[in-house]
């Protein structure tokens, strides 16, 4: 989510890595021993948890943590908790570090000292408040002075055990006075809006009496208010300090009239004396950024040259590919390109065109993408997008269940506990490898349609590289599906949203082994026991060195690897995908034949679909994958049937009845995955049936009309990806900003090589230089966009700077004691 500001949006996102904590005071009992667990929050809101790591002091959580950050905020908090043996949760100490003060630990492992926890300095929000001074003629004729007070609202306070029902405090504070009026309270928000007036005066008449007052006349400057917010509770405790402000009345000034903002603060003395330095450090990661976004017409010059990429020649001289070259990290580049190129359905020629170019510069295929390369860092990214919910329809029940039982699958004799059994553990891990490598090569037909049209490309380009050796279009692919998906997502489960929290350390190291296997059976290595230098997994994998298993891996990459560009037919072997009974209502390829329904065996294959008298026998009719157009649908009406749907062919459409509504929706969904690429699939059908000589959806009498309903497509999308391409771009220019220096070396570089044709300076070899004219040429445009762009940044700040206002909802008042400071809150 976005905050608007006068016509720019701005984007929070954080990236945390929550190492470890060290030295944690032990418990005050026996055991000593801890059960913690940390949460990260914004400011007292919190957003995320980790596991409990028991029995420790110095536990390890190795946790990571990203989210986008919808709202404004003053801290990013950590906090320690130990869970006693009665499931209470006690706080330890916390670290706290300011919005502004972010930047300076941005991408480093930091040790940061915990600090003590007390209710009183637990704060956040803010509270809005406008003063003003007037006179005011008693009935004697005397002037006085008045302070009316308006509590108008409050933003952003915490929420107690659940709840928060606010009401402020108002209270004039002098050296002879303490009133304190109250507003009512406000239920169930945390945002509540108050808008009610207190007066209190603040100038004695001389013909008051001393027995009234202690003095006869005050001054104004030594006063101050003081409102603090407090949450009304039901307990016996009392209610809770939420936070409070203490505004001297000196920032009348002459006009006697003051309007601001306010952030809520600690209440004074309020936490107990504790050292620092025995509560223990918390290692963490903290990666915060901050994104500035214009409108897009604004980021129209640098998108147009990184979207036309995959048609520049060579494509090392396109933009993308020089974001690449000067990024620091392949990653960084990668990461806002992949996410451009998806939103805007240009993913695949992209990394078609590097990918080509990076095979035609490797000259072993055993080292084919093997390095860390954009190509590399491109596809990884593709796949953690594209591929998250294949994840989780493939992996993540199996996965659940490994982190649910607890098996001992523990199989190096070194490592082996005397209560366990080393033959039991193969088995246990015998049973879990087959069952995830079964289940892997038979989710070909899930695997997204955007994957498969990459893994096309690595395979034709690999085999046309190296046209001798047979495994290359093999191991082009596998290097990615195998290596740097299944593998990693097993490996790490948090990591891809498999699994909630880091495993155990038992079940981490089963998934360790698992991963290996996993890992090796998908390399198609030829001598894959020698691939492990541990001699019990060289022994563990015998078991695996049968032939089936390499079929079955190459079936599943043939399978993952077609693309509507390629001949279905060029894998030799047909690959069944899905067979069962169902009923199918006769085609009719008789003029006069009766077309009733009957039971029928179907068997799906990745060449066609074709339907027989029982299994085993021949086929009756036999669709080729090419001929289907549309798999939708059969609406109830048309034959008084349920779970019926249509395969739509040139000719005629053949209806069909499933056993039930989860049968139907496989076979949909397969069925479309296999023929979306069809060069004729429709867009519009007739979601009725054609009986009587008519359509019974939209009343067509010609049986050849055109659909009257949009295809539905059958499956839900391959990529449910919320990208905004403008703050990709953004990202983008970022990054050009920042390695403004190396785009200025590269043109250097280019003209070094245009100018010399000997042997290349060093320091320019960095960098993958093709055409220099062309690469020069494409430097000269970046430069230009990005430094339109810097223009409008430096006019925005230049602009917002006027406008600022010191107490404004963006620049809001500190107050410390007496002393006034202001923060601006971006």
């Amino acid at each position: 989510m976005a905050v608007e500001e006068e016509g720019l949006r701005v984007f929070q996102s954080v990236k945390i890595k929550i190492g470890e904590a060290k030295n944690i005071p032990p418990y005050p009992g026996p055991n000593r021993m801890r059960d913690c667990y940390c949460t990260v929050n914004l400011d007292q809101e919190e957003v995320f948890r980790t596991k409990i790591v028991e029995k420790s002091l110095c536990p390890f959580y190795g946790e990571d943590f990203y989210c986008e950050i919808p709202r404004s905020f003053r801290h990013l908090s950590f906090y320690i908790f130990d869970r006693d043996v009665f499931r209470r949760d006690s706080s330890i100490g916390k670290v706290a570090v300011k919005k502004e003060d972010l930047q300076k630990y941005h991408g480093k492992d930091t040790w940061f000292q915990l600090q003590p926890v007390s209710a009183d300095s637990e704060v956040q929000g803010k509270v809005h408040l406008e003063l003003r001074l007037s006179e005011v003629i008693t009935d004697s004729g005397v002037i006085s002075h008045k302070l009316a007070t308006r509590v108008l609202e409050c933003q952003g306070l915490p929420i107690v055990n659940g709840q928060c029902d606010p009401y402020a405090a108002v209270s004039l504070l002098g050296p002879s006075r303490s009133e304190a009026k109250k507003t009512k309270v406000k239920r169930k928000t945390n945002n509540p809006q108050f808008e009610e007036i207190f007066y209190f005066e603040v100038t004695r008449p001389l013909s008051y009496t001393k027995r009234q007052f202690d003095v006869e006349e005050e001054d104004v400057d030594k006063l101050a208010l003081r409102v603090d917010l407090w949450n009304a509770s039901n307990l016996k405790f009392g209610d809770e300090f939420l936070g409070g402000v203490r505004v001297p009345l000196r920032v009348l000034g002459q006009a006697g009239v003051h309007d601001a903002w306010y952030f809520l603060q600690p209440r004074e003395n309020g936490g107990k004396s504790v050292k620092v330095e025995d509560l223990g450090s918390l290692r963490l990661n903290i990666v915060y950024t901050e994104d500035h976004v214009f409108p897009s017409e604004h980021y129209s010059p640098l998108r147009d040259l990184l979207l036309q990429s995959s048609n520049v020649e060579p494509v090392s001289a396109s933009t993308a590919h020089i974001l690449g070259e000067v990024c620091r990290e392949k990653q960084e580049a990668a990461i806002p390109l992949v996410r451009l190129f998806l939103h805007y359905g240009k993913i695949v020629p992209f990394i078609s065109a590097i990918a080509h170019a990076e095979i035609n510069r490797t000259q072993d295929p055993n080292t084919i993408f093997r390095g860390n390369s954009l190509t590399s860092k491109c596809i990884d990214e593709t796949m953690k997008l594209a591929g998250m919910h294949y994840l989780q329809v493939t992996l993540k029940p199996i996965i659940d269940e490994i982190c649910t039982e607890h098996k001992s699958c523990e199989i190096d004799p070194v490592k082996l506990k005397e209560s366990e059994n080393l033959e039991t553990n193969r088995e246990n891990l015998l049973q879990y490898v087959d069952r995830i490598f079964n289940v892997i090569t038979t989710s070909g037909v899930r695997c997204p349609t955007v994957m498969c049209d990459i893994f096309f490309s690595l395979r034709e380009s690999a085999a046309t590289r190296f046209q001798v050796d047979q495994d290359v279009r093999y191991t082009a692919v596998s290097s990615f599906i195998f290596l740097r998906f299944f593998a990693p997502a097993i490996l790490s489960p948090n990591l891809f949203h498999l699994r909630p929290h880091h495993p155990d350390p038992a079940t981490s190291r089963t998934l360790t082994l698992i991963s290996k296997t996993i890992q090796t059976l998908g390399s198609l290595a030829k001598s894959k026991s020698a691939n492990f230098k541990e001699s019990y997994m060289a022994a563990f994998y015998d078991f695996f060195n049968e032939q089936k298993y390499a079929d079955a891996v190459k079936n599943f990459l043939d399978l993952i690897s077609t693309s509507g560009k390629w001949d279905q037919r060029s894998i030799e072997t047909p690959i069944m995908l899905k067979e069962g009974f169902m009923i199918k209502r006769a085609q009719g390829r008789n003029r006069f034949g009766m077309k009733n329904f009957k039971k029928r065996w179907f068997r799906l294959t990745n060449h066609e679909f074709t339907y027989h008298k029982t299994k085993g026998e021949g086929a009756l009719c036999s669709i080729p994958i090419e001929n289907i157009l549309a798999v939708e649908r059969l609406e109830e009406e048309s034959f008084k049937m349920k779970n019926m749907f249509q395969v739509i062919q040139p000719e005629r459409a053949l209806y069909i009845q499933a056993n039930n509504c989860v049968e139907a929706r496989d076979w949909i969904d397969i069925l479309t995955k296999v023929s979306q690429c069809n060069r004729k699939r429709l867009s519009t059908y007739h979601p009725s049936a054609y009986l009587n000589g008519h359509w019974l959806c939209c009343k067509l009498s010609a049986d050849t009309a055109p659909g009257c309903t949009p295809c539905t497509g059958g499956l839900p999308a391959n990529i449910q990806l919320d990208v905004d391409g403008d703050r990709e771009t953004e990202r983008i220019y970022s990054l050009f900003s920042t390695y403004m220096t190396k785009l200025i070396k590269m043109q250097e570089a280019c003209g070094s090589k245009s100018v010399y044709d000997g042997p290349e300076q060093e320091e320019y070899s960095t960098f993958v230089i093709d055409d220099p004219q062309e690469t020069y040429k494409t430097l000269k445009q970046i430069i230009s966009a990005v430094q339109t762009l810097e223009q409008q940044h430096t006019k925005y700040k230049r602009d917002k700077f006027k406008k600022t206002k010191i107490g404004s909802q963006y620049v809001l008042w500190i107050i410390y004691s007496v002393n006034i400071s202001f923060i601006v809150s971006l």
